[in-house]
């Protein structure tokens, strides 16, 4: 593991319903950033605090440490299918409290402004476009 960084776990929800493959992987849906913070940076990283605010108002908030599996088993299991290169790039996943399990639900809009933030790494801030 060469570092830590922010990732937005996007979703384009009128394909998943398909297929969760197909709605991963739209242009734009998975931003990345702003920076890679260095392993030695991060005294523990299973003790790292998550926040999702969308508008400013808190989403999501978790810890490092419920992760269902550590950074070495997910690690270990990408492996398995998949050959690893330096620079690839490994999300943990989303924690809870996404919009479609909500009630009322709640969707990301045009013109929405979402931040992930994660203690001793940073903030990464998004704004939701249409996407035609």
């Amino acid at each position: 593991v060469a570092g830590y960084t922010c990732f937005v776990d996007g979703s384009v929800r009128d394909y998943q319903k398909f297929s969760v493959t197909s709605g991963k992987n739209f242009p734009a849906t998975g931003p990345l950033g702003p920076w890679i913070v260095t392993t030695d940076e991060i005294a523990d990283p299973k003790r790292l605090t998550l926040v999702t605010r969308l508008n400013g108002q808190e989403v999501q908030k978790s810890g490092t440490d419920l992760l269902i599996h550590s950074v070495p088993q997910i690690i270990a299991f990408c492996s398995d299918f998949t050959p690893l290169a330096p620079g690839d790039v490994i999300a943990t996943g989303t924690p809870e409290g996404v919009g479609h399990r909500r009630n009322p639900q709640l969707w990301m809009k045009p013109g929405d402004v979402l931040e992930v933030e994660i203690s001793g790494v940073g903030t990464l801030r998004s704004r939701v476009v249409d996407e035609k």
